[in-house]
């Protein structure tokens, strides 16, 4: 397909395209942002892409796709930043009110605590966090999308993974 060949179908494809994110995201903005990401990977390639071969539905994949990577970007960012926060919350500081000994020791034992904490897969430290922070398996099951079942096995595989490494250095 040349470019002169896009630039005519152009906003027909665009108006399928905006369908699709609206439908993803219910969010205007959220679908005009998938939209013009969606419209320049098609310009990008469209000397590539068969006019005689259904773009409209090319159109609306790419478009899914762009929805779908933009959803999990912002999931890994707001991921990212919640383990931030909790692991922040649940791992004080030492008081350096207390003894020399005494403060070395909670850092000891804290930075032993974020090295295991470290070593669990990315979901299982995710919803050991989570629990951490005080949230039930409900809210958990909830926020995550996990089945209550799965979310309790996977916190106790957590807590268990944890408690092991702990016992294991602390042998050492």
């Amino acid at each position: 397909m040349t470019q002169s060949e896009f630039e005519h179908i152009a906003l027909q494809l665009r108006g399928r395209m905006l369908k699709v994110a609206l439908d993803f995201f219910g969010n205007q903005d959220d679908a005009e942002d998938v939209t013009q990401e969606a419209m320049l990977l098609l310009w990008r390639y469209c000397e590539q892409i068969d006019g005689s071969r259904g773009i409209e539905n090319l159109a609306a994949r790419v478009a899914k796709n762009c929805c779908i990577n933009l959803y999990r970007k912002r999931q890994a960012a707001r991921q990212c930043s919640y383990e931030k926060e909790v692991a922040t919350q649940l791992l004080n500081h030492p008081d350096p009110s207390g003894s020399p000994q005494e403060f070395m020791e909670a850092e000891d034992a804290q930075r032993m605590t974020e090295e295991a904490i470290a070593l669990l897969k990315p979901r299982e430290r995710q919803l050991f966090l989570m629990r951490q922070q005080g949230l039930s398996t409900e809210e958990i099951s909830e926020q995550t999308a996990i089945p209550k079942a799965s979310v309790a096995a996977m916190v106790s595989t957590a807590r268990k993974k944890v408690y092991t490494e702990l016992t294991k250095r602390l042998k050492q």
